[in-house]
């Protein structure tokens, strides 16, 4: 289970498939390089570090992973949550944040996890990936249209009020160089499939402005130099008060990276027939943002885009993914004085395509035409993304779905009382009582249970709970039979149980040493062995009490 997906895939590597995957890791690195600049960006850090995440935490869940052509690096779903922990806390809680959710990744990992992640509810990540869509949309206009202003608001009604007080200042170079890089990335693929509309788009925006000398904003004038050599190690500084910090958005970082990992690894399987290790995944995916931590990069995970490029040029073994970060390590040392003439407008162009592909408007329309408490989840998880927090969002949507899943359950659960004669009952002995449950007996669903249990009429000798539909029982349901059993057992009356069908319900009954003290034989398999255990209880009753007598 813990096996790189690299090592398995050597045993049967060959020069041909090397040559693929070369050339693969070679594309992606050149597609990566304008998306890893503008991420770290957007996320409120210099572009170097989006650079350094791609490099390290790419080579390792490439290397680490559970997934054959996985590839990793920072992506849009981080900007929010990162750029509102850089706000407040600054790059070092960043840092402690990323180290802190690598290991929470590892750990996942290790507790085997991966399957458990991707039954996240679908209307909560539609929500919060849409509402992330739009934030990074709004971080973008001011770039975008040039617009001259000071620091943009952190909260997204804000920056609509700032932008709009500053709708005068529109630079009109920059609205023309990021409405090029829209139309370039839309129109490139219908000319050339080989290279990347982004790419094309960048170069050509850079040499314009370089050449013409128009005025608008590049990483050089706003960053300065990108650093042409490799980060040196540093171990950020963690103490108790910093962990109390970051320990939610670390979570939430956690949790995001490994939903889009498991997903991006679920589409990638869809397109190369293959079936990754989700929970190598995970550690592979902790283990590299543990060091892209100590390289002072910004969380990674594995990206649909950028994985699917790489599928799409032949890759078919994580070499590729090894390539790809080994091109951009040579495209920083040797190229990186380079990528400071880049406009910012382009870069906000890029991301812009990026929102739009990531806001996933279809499938938002298609949740909202779905189940009530469907679109509950969707719209709270969209609102608070956008309004409030991603955090927040997360927590809120998981508890919100969480509810409406018992709710759910709740409702699917009864308890009724069966007559005597129906269809698939015997004749019941008199003084005999039978009720049946359906569905799960949890804390939920325990009050239908204790309501049924009132009885209408005269206190039965004998009373049969039948357990055929109940597939599982939680310690609320132990403790309601328990308590059940114990006051029949106060005014004389017997409790079997028939049917018991479920081996959880089973082992939890058994576990809880509660078929010891109803006993073994008031436990039947079949409902007419309930009926005959009821009838002799009764005899052994009518003797007692001619004994008594």
């Amino acid at each position: 289970m813990f096996v790189p997906k690299l090592l398995t895939t050597l045993k049967s590597y060959n020069r041909q498939q090397f040559g693929k995957d070369v050339m693969a890791g070679v594309i992606v690195g050149i597609v990566a390089l304008p998306l890893a600049i503008a991420f770290a960006i957007a996320s409120g850090v210099s572009p170097e570090k989006g650079l350094y995440t791609a490099i390290i935490a790419g080579f390792i869940i490439s290397v680490m992973g559970g997934s054959r052509v996985q590839i990793g690096g920072p992506t849009g779903a981080f900007i929010v949550i990162v750029y509102g922990i850089v706000q407040t806390y600054g790059v070092d809680g960043l840092l402690v944040a990323t180290f802190l959710a690598g290991m929470m990744l590892i750990l996942m990992g290790l507790a085997r996890l991966g399957a458990v992640i991707k039954f996240i509810p679908y209307p909560l990540i539609t929500g919060f990936t849409s509402g992330i869509a739009l934030v990074i949309f709004a971080s973008q206009v001011k770039d975008f249209l040039g617009l001259d202003m000071g620091a943009v608001p952190a909260d997204f009604v804000g920056k609509w009020e700032s932008y709009f007080q500053h709708i005068r200042s529109v630079n009109f170079y920059a609205l023309a160089i990021g409405v090029f890089t829209i139309l370039t990335i839309r129109l490139a693929p219908k000319i050339t499939k080989v290279v990347p509309g982004s790419l094309i788009a960048l170069l050509v925006a850079t040499v314009a402005v370089s050449w013409l000398q128009l005025p608008v904003e590049t990483i050089g004038s706003r960053f300065g130099a990108i650093p042409a050599a490799f980060p040196s190690l540093s171990v950020p500084h963690i103490d108790y008060s910093i962990i109390r910090n970051m320990v939610q958005p670390a979570f939430t970082i956690a949790l995001l990276g490994g939903i889009e990992s498991l997903l991006s690894a679920v589409v990638a399987d869809g397109m190369i027939g293959g079936k990754h290790k989700s929970n190598m995944e995970l550690v592979a995916q902790g283990t590299a943002n543990v060091f892209s931590s100590f390289f002072g990069g910004i969380p990674a995970t594995g990206a649909i885009a950028r994985t699917a490029t790489n599928v799409r040029n032949g890759g078919r073994t994580p070499v590729a993914g090894i390539v790809h970060a080994i091109t951009l390590l040579a495209i920083m040392l040797f190229a990186g004085k380079w990528a400071t003439l880049i406009p910012m407008p382009a870069l906000a162009g890029i991301l812009i395509v990026v929102a739009y592909n990531m806001s996933e408007w279809e499938s938002f329309a298609s949740v909202m035409k779905g189940p009530t408490g469907d679109r509950v989840i969707l719209l709270v998880t969209f609102l608070l993304t956008v309004l409030v927090d991603l955090t927040v969002a997360i927590e809120i949507g998981m508890v919100l779905a969480a509810f409406l899943f018992m709710r759910h359950m709740i409702s699917s659960s009864k308890v009724s009382r069966q007559e005597a004669g129906s269809a698939d009952a015997p004749p019941l002995p008199p003084g005999t009582e039978v009720f049946e449950i359906t569905g799960p007996l949890f804390f939920g669903a325990v009050h239908k249970f204790r309501d049924a249990m009132q009885f209408s009429r005269q206190r039965p000798h004998v009373l049969i709970i039948r357990m055929r539909e109940v597939p599982l029982i939680d310690a609320t349901g132990i403790k309601a039979i328990r308590e059940i059993h114990r006051e029949l057992a106060q005014h004389q009356t017997k409790l079997v149980l028939s049917e018991i069908v479920s081996s959880q319900v089973m082992q939890e009954l058994r576990s809880a040493r509660l078929l010891f003290a109803i006993g073994k034989a008031n436990v039947t398999t079949t409902f007419p062995a309930a009926v005959e255990r009821s009838r002799a209880l009764m005899e052994e009753r009518v003797a007692e009490t001619r004994q008594g007598s």
